[in-house]
Parts: structure tokens; sequence; C-alpha cells
């Protein structure tokens, strides 16, 4: 069985426990608010800014029998370079404060998920981050366009304010075609144990960022699509 579907056998379980966190269904479920909507986005703001520091941070750290992977780290340093200020841009555009969010802080959920992927690129193995980016960007290919979607009509907010979910939903389902060929090139037995156990680790942090958020006090009446159809849809 090639190694990237034995990733995803291996974590579906922990996939699923962050597909079923209650914010996400609500909102799929069109049971949205506009400051659940400003704290995801602040929250994003404040992992996705790490994101190029991540993966420089991981090049730097392979040993010299990965060396091969160091052109495909350079292509993802360059496509997600800038991305954190779209999230700025769809904060103002939604009617909250971007420069508070740049300048403020994270979330305790979301510093430890931070914290915990430079601590992997640095204390235990590089390879570690493959971890979150397979949690981060399989998420956001089988979430993201469906949120936006769900978020956007309840809370009539402008195309402007969805640049991040859209953009990166339609990105990522190229960047995971391009990460399953990576994974299908890892054959180490250790390398590979180090990206399960790291992205089983990063769905539970990821799934607190997500609990972390304040839930709609007033919750709209659902859509007809159902809890279920919508799990099944994201299968």
């Amino acid at each position: 069985m090639p190694f990237h579907t034995q990733l995803l056998v291996q974590t579906a379980a922990a996939r699923q426990g962050l597909l079923a966190t209650p914010i996400i269904q609500g909102a799929l479920q069109g049971r949205v608010s506009l400051p659940s909507y400003l704290a995801f986005l602040r929250e994003a703001y404040h992992h996705v800014r790490h994101t190029v520091p991540l993966l420089q941070a991981m090049k730097a750290a392979l040993p010299p029998r990965l060396a091969w992977l160091e052109g495909a780290l350079d292509e993802y340093i360059a496509e997600e370079a800038g991305h954190d200020e779209w999230i700025l841009n769809d904060i103002h555009a939604a009617g909250g404060d971007a420069e508070a969010v740049r300048h403020g802080t994270p979330g305790h959920a979301t510093e430890v998920m931070v914290a915990y992927a430079y601590d992997t690129i640095a204390r235990v193995h590089p390879l570690g981050f493959f971890g979150m980016v397979h949690v981060l960007e399989g998420t956001s290919v089988s979430l993201a366009l469906l949120a936006a979607d769900a978020i956007q009509k309840p809370l009539a907010l402008p195309d402007a304010a969805f640049s991040y979910l859209r953009s990166h939903g339609t990105l990522d389902v190229e960047h995971t075609a391009h990460f399953e060929l990576l994974m299908d090139r890892i054959e180490d037995a250790r390398d590979q144990a180090t990206i399960v156990h790291a992205a089983r680790a990063f769905f539970r942090l990821y799934g607190d960022v997500f609990r972390s958020l304040p839930l709609p006090e007033v919750a709209a009446a659902p859509t007809a699509r159902s809890a279920g159809a919508i799990t099944e849809a994201l299968a």
C-alpha cells in the first residue's frame, strides 16, 4: 500500500474527530455568527504567518539523505508567502480590525499547535511537519469551499471576506496531489511513523483551535443538509 494511502487510513479516526467539532458542523449547516468567523480568521492568521518560517526550518533541518525534498519545499515556500496578508484582508472586508489582529496574540490552542510544530522539527524529526501539512491542506480541500458558502450567505458578507477560504480550498487541491507524490517517495519506516504520529497530533491540536472559538449565540435554522450528509461529503 502506498504510504499516502497508509497515512489516510491511519489518521482517519483523528480526522473525523476534527470534523465533528461543534463549530464546524454548525457552520456547515448555517449556524454562524460574525464574531465566530472573525475569531476563526484571527486564529488562522496567527498560525498561517508561521507557515513559511516552519517550512524554512524544516528545510534547514533535513538530513543529507532527504536533500531531494529541498526543491519541493522551495516550491511550497514560494506558494505560501503572503497568505497571512490574505487573511488580514478578509478580516477588514468582514468589518474586523485587521491591524489589531496583526499586532495581537493568538489563543492558547493556536499557540500550542504552532509551538508543537516548531518543537517537532527541532527536537523530533523535520519530516514531522508534513503531519501538519496533511492536516491543514487536506482539511481545507474538503472543508474550506463548503464552509465559505455556508458562512457567507447567512452573514451577507462580500466575496472579499473569503479570499483565504476559497483560495485555499482551490489551491490545496493541487497541493494535496503534489503532497501525495511526495509521501509515496517516503520509504523509511521510521520516517513514515513520524509523519503519522504528527498528523494524529495535529488533527487533535487543530481541533482544539476550533473548540476554542466562540459558538454562535443564536443558531440559524439548519439548512436542508443534515450533519450526516455533510460528514459523508467530507469523508
